[in-house]
């Protein structure tokens, strides 16, 4: 297993599946980047409890909300103009990469803030995974299914 959530998330999003699967879930307004950080904290045996998820609650939801979303939706809304537009297909893809910036910033936040949580006994190994999504929509549950297949892989 990759020893840094980084690592970590770049080695599951490369496995078959993973990657619509997270685009299944953004799309379903699941902040994919806590998921990752849920599973990864799940694969080091860290325990789920309603004070650790608060916690990185508080330190995505600011972020995803002013530098995420926001680069997202650029990129979004350039998206069609920018097949008959060179010019704004190569502003579309720096915005692209910026918000893949803003992700590994948010993920490196993440990892800073669970970083010294004690490795505990595996009991429960979806309960990070169950309380992270529990808002997801009922079309998204596949989604999830897949990045438990993926995980349980590595």
């Amino acid at each position: 297993m990759s020893p840094d959530l980084w690592s970590f998330s770049l080695d599951l999003y490369a496995k078959p599946g993973v990657e619509p699967a997270c685009l299944t879930l953004q799309s379903a307004g699941v902040n994919v980047c806590l998921l990752l950080c849920g599973l990864w904290l799940e694969r080091r045996g860290v325990a789920c409890n309603e004070q650790r998820l608060q916690q990185l609650r508080q330190l995505t939801e600011p972020w995803e909300a002013e530098v995420v979303r926001p680069l997202r939706a650029l990129r979004s809304q350039w998206k069609t103009g920018a097949r008959q537009d060179t010019a704004l297909d190569s502003l579309r893809e720096q915005v692209k990469r910026l918000e893949l910036e803003a992700e590994r910033r948010l993920l490196e936040r993440l990892q800073a803030a669970a970083e010294d949580w004690p490795e505990e006994q595996r009991n429960d190994s979806a309960l990070w995974l169950q309380r992270l999504a529990a808002n997801a929509e009922p079309a998204s549950r596949d989604a999830l299914h897949q990045l438990r297949v993926a995980v349980s892989g590595t």
